[in-house]
């Protein structure tokens, strides 16, 4: 009975109200409620819901509510696309609080000059424009000699070593023969001798005043600098082919740098170098580019380039270490975008374009030069176009199932044309962190610059070593350039060594002064000391999908 009582009063509310719509809509103080439920339920119908959530790192894991993805990341929603037919395919669309929630940051694709500043090492060295070699121009023995190792200053007009010759006796007595015949043709002709000779010209008025025959004459140094090469001692038979010594000036010095094949354009004439040094820690060098070498080492396929520094202080000295940083510029503009935008696969580089009003869309692109910070695009976007720099990956991902490209497809048949290639090759910069010795096998672990065509970024790893290479001419803490062989079967290692001149001294250098330097400033392990953000963020880009699936099956 008290259910049936229920039902009716139920009911006769119902009836009532629908009777008393109407009327209440007339009235002022009823009609913005009716009027706001109509229009929140005008504006609940027109919200687009999505069509399901998917994981960010794997566009197959797909679920019907929000949630989490395998690796514990917030799923993203699905719209429906009514209108890709006018955007073109690969178009995705998505709201602003997803765009907030993701982080998504935009670049702009501008004119800009190229500003690349090309890290590399090298040596400090004479400049031989001033280097003077002496040579005697008869033959005779060395009865004196003023200066005793390489390395000492000497000045200009100082003695440096006494000489024995019959010859040089013999034009001395031609011009005191000459003299006593008062024949002043026969003088200027001895006196020439003389002087060609290398005869000083304290000896030759010697000579004159006194007209006797002097049986050592003494050389001099002809310009002040510091004494090298020095191969003569006491008593030495010397002949006109033989190298006495070397002075060479050190007012101004030139350092030998070199530069990776893909460097090399960018390396002109003139342009400014930076070079500090671990032994004045704090101190830097302005110099510039004097001389480009006009072939490359064919074994390390690096360009040599010449840098002259001023030396007025004397603190350069030959054979010193350097770090050096090469300002190279272009002096037109490039079409640019910034380095972050970029996603680089095996099979091409993409960015993805922020089209506006939430939509995005990834695009192929063929890259030029770069910089610390930006890069030069070919082909692929126009100036003024804005690109993704954050959260570029995940767009990628799902822009990719419907675009143009099929990038998985065209992954996995380059990965398996891959198989089918021999072993490929590359030579780079790395330092020596390890030398292990197991029996018959040997490892060494170095820290290696990017190697670009294989998508490697900058990173240590543990290589096999072949037989034909010599490890004992290896060190821990050696700067060299290594070849690194990668075979179809992901093997690598070490086929080949190129130890730069002084990388042996370097390294010895290092390890006798760990126990009393503090290396903490020290960066020896590159050429470029900042690491590509983009190799990174690329490998996980290739990766992220297996890890899903992974952890995936982990929790099952």
């Amino acid at each position: 009975m008290k259910i049936i009582s229920i039902v009716f009063f139920v009911a006769l509310g119902s009836v009532i109200g629908v009777l008393a719509t109407p009327y209440l809509a007339q009235q002022p103080a009823f009609s913005p409620y009716l009027a706001g439920m109509a229009t929140e339920s005008s504006s609940d119908s027109s919200e687009p819901q999505p069509l399901y959530w998917v994981a960010p790192m794997d566009p197959n894991y797909r679920r019907d509510k929000p949630g989490k993805s395998p690796m514990g990341m917030d799923l993203i929603p699905v719209f429906d696309e009514p209108d890709e037919g006018q955007t073109g395919p690969g178009t995705i669309s998505i709201s602003p609080e997803v765009m907030n929630n993701l982080g998504v940051r935009t670049g702009t694709a501008e004119m800009r000059k190229l500003e690349s500043r090309i890290e590399t090492v090298g040596y400090v060295q004479y400049n031989e424009d001033t280097l003077i070699h002496i040579h005697p121009r008869i033959e005779g023995w060395v009865e004196k000699l003023y200066v005793s190792a390489e390395g000492d200053p000497v000045r200009k007009g100082q003695a440096l070593y006494d000489i024995y010759s019959p010859e040089l006796i013999n034009a001395q007595e031609e011009f005191l023969l000459a003299l006593n015949q008062k024949s002043t043709r026969l003088e200027r002709a001895a006196i020439r001798k003389l002087r060609l000779l290398y005869v000083p010209e304290k000896s030759i008025q010697r000579l004159l005043k006194t007209r006797k025959v002097a049986e050592h004459i003494t050389f001099y140094a002809p310009q002040s600098g510091v004494l090298d090469n020095l191969s003569i001692r006491e008593g030495f038979f010397v002949k006109p082919e033989t190298t006495l010594m070397s002075i060479g000036a050190l007012d101004e010095v030139w350092v030998e740098a070199e530069v990776f094949e893909k460097q090399a354009g960018l390396v002109k004439l003139g342009v400014e170098v930076n070079m500090t040094l671990d032994y004045f820690p704090g101190k830097e060098w302005q110099g510039k580019v004097d001389y480009i070498y006009p072939s490359l080492d064919e074994m390390t396929r690096t360009l040599k380039v010449r840098i002259r520094f001023e030396n007025k202080d004397r603190l350069l000295k030959p054979n010193m270490f350097a770090n050096v940083q090469i300002n190279a510029s272009e002096d037109s503009e490039l079409l640019m975008i910034p380095r972050e935008a970029v996603i680089r696969t095996e099979t091409q580089n993409r960015v993805v374009l922020a089209l506006g009003d939430g939509k995005f869309k990834s695009i192929a692109v063929t890259l030029g030069q770069a910089d610390q910070s930006h890069i030069q695009v070919l082909d692929g976007v126009e100036e003024g176009e804005r690109v993704v720099t954050s959260a570029q990956f995940l767009l990628d991902s799902e822009s990719s199932k419907s675009s143009d490209f099929l990038r998985m497809e065209a992954r996995a048949e380059v990965m398996g044309d891959s198989d089918n290639e021999g072993p490929q090759s590359a030579w780079v910069e790395a330092k020596i962190e390890s030398i292990e010795q197991m029996g018959d096998m040997a490892m060494v672990g170095a820290s290696h610059q990017p190697i670009d065509e294989w998508g490697w970024p900058e990173m240590y790893m543990d290589f096999p070593v072949v037989p034909e290479v010599d490890l004992s001419s290896l060190a821990v803490g050696m700067v060299l350039h290594i070849q690194i062989t990668k075979y179809p079967d992901h093997r690598f290692e070490i086929s080949g060594v190129h130890i730069p001149d002084g990388a042996m001294m370097e390294a010895m250098g290092q390890d006798d002064a760990m126990n009393s330097t503090d290396h903490s400033g020290h960066d020896m392990s590159s050429i470029s000391d900042d690491m590509d953000a983009d190799m990174n963020a690329d490998m996980k880009s290739d990766t992220a999908n297996d890890i899903a699936h992974d952890m995936k099956d982990g929790a099952k």
